[in-house]
């Protein structure tokens, strides 16, 4: 599928390499030479679902749109992804060749004066649903709603740094302003549901709690007991005992409190030394900084950094135990996929991570921000080999009960179609 290009012609953010996908990206300067496209409805045709985001990037919120998009059914929506700012090769994810991504390249700052150009892109492409994702997106709702769009659905997927648990004053109030132009809201967990109706003041009606899901195909776990080989990882999985952690590596979700804790775990039981190695998978801000923490605390040899890696599913299965050190979490795509990989976990209990995560039942739970209580719990696991694989195995079976992704998949096109019936 060809890729249509505006405005300089620069190759700005990577976006030539997606051609090799066969995926389309317009970087919009030019809204009129949308006329280029095939995004625009000609006749009868599937209704559009336009997926709104800041950054179209590695992350549990994308992915969470691409799963959306590889497992609609066909024939029910069209799908074209609305980035504010990039898109990056993570859309090579998408396994749809019908599906566009349009970059607009918007810079720091409110989105006010990107609003005529979206107003246009609106009433070019006519989405049936234009779905806005997190609070960085939200105000597209509002030339969404100027330029005729039927439906206006937004989801809150999480928190981050500036706004831990939803307790920033000024982010509920700009939540409460953009609300009239939202027709209905999703919470991918139950704290958020609750945050929307009771901080945001959405009518309980307007809020629908759709969980977060994990593809139990795709991840699962090993056969038999012991890890297998992880490309490129230093270290064996029959003589060490490796205990990771998948994630962009920024200050909400908090790697440095997971070296400290590695460093605790070891200093409480000196023999770990010889068999515990870290991993951590993932790129951002804070990857020089675990690096450099590591190096200083004399633990680099014991742990591997390999960046973003595409084979997320194979490096679960090289694991032994899964940790979560964050800050905050909505409902992690990365620990459904953990549990779905037979993995025990050792999370810190934020959002929906205690909901997942029963004390000696699927792994453990401590505080956040405290890598001497992370550490220690590490150290337990590690210690009892046959219990970690119990805890795993029962992750595993409450992952395939309860947060199945067909599920989740049919409640999108059930809220789609509902609302959309209502709307017209």
């Amino acid at each position: 599928m060809e890729k249509v290009e505006f405005g300089d012609g620069k190759d700005r953010n990577g976006l030539l390499g997606l051609e090799q996908r066969g995926a389309r990206v317009t970087d919009v300067t030019d809204v009129h030479a949308l006329e280029r496209t095939d995004l625009r409805p000609q006749g009868a045709v599937r209704p559009l679902v336009l997926h709104v985001v800041y950054r179209f990037d590695t992350g549990g919120l994308e992915n969470g749109i691409v799963n959306l998009i590889n497992h609609m059914p066909l024939q029910a929506y069209r799908h074209a992804v609305l980035s504010l700012t990039a898109v990056t090769d993570f859309s090579r994810r998408v396994q749809r060749k019908d599906v566009s991504f349009i970059a607009l390249q918007k810079g720091p700052g409110h989105a006010i004066g990107l609003y005529p150009r979206m107003y246009r892109l609106f009433r070019e492409l006519r989405p049936a649903v234009v779905h806005t994702n997190n609070i960085a997106a939200l105000e597209c709702a509002v030339p969404a709603w100027a330029a005729g769009v039927p439906l206006r659905i937004h989801s809150e997927h999480g928190w981050d740094v500036s706004d831990l648990h939803g307790s920033n004053p000024r982010y509920q109030k700009v939540r409460r302003l953009y609300r009239p132009f939202v027709s209905h809201f999703v919470a991918v967990a139950s704290d958020i549901q609750r945050y929307l109706v009771e901080k945001v003041r959405v009518p309980q009606g307007r809020v629908s709690l759709i969980h977060n899901a994990v593809d139990t195909v795709r991840f699962h776990p090993v056969e038999g007991e012991q890890p297998t080989p992880i490309p490129g990882c230093p270290f064996s999985a029959q003589r060490h005992w490796l205990v990771g952690t998948v994630g962009r590596m920024q200050e909400v979700k908090d790697q440095l409190n997971l070296v400290r804790a590695f460093a605790h775990a070891l200093r409480e039981q000196p023999a770990l030394r010889e068999r515990m190695r870290l991993v951590m998978v993932g790129d951002g801000p804070l990857r020089a900084q675990a690096q450099a923490l590591l190096q200083e605390l004399g633990l680099a040899d014991l742990a591997w950094l390999p960046g973003e890696r595409s084979d997320v599913p194979e490096v679960m299965r090289g694991l032994h135990c899964f940790t979560l050190p964050s800050k905050a979490e909505g409902l992690s795509y990365t620990l459904l996929e953990a549990m779905a990989s037979g993995l025990p976990a050792v999370v810190t209990a934020v959002g929906a991570n205690p909901e997942l995560i029963a004390n000696g039942v699927t792994g453990e739970t401590v505080p956040p921000n405290d890598p001497q209580a992370l550490g220690s719990a590490l150290a337990r696991v590690a210690g009892d080999p046959g219990q970690a694989r119990r805890m795993g195995r029962t992750g595993r079976l409450r992952v395939e009960k309860d947060y199945g992704q067909q599920a989740m998949v049919a409640d999108y096109q059930r809220l789609y179609d509902r609302h959309r019936a209502r709307s017209n």
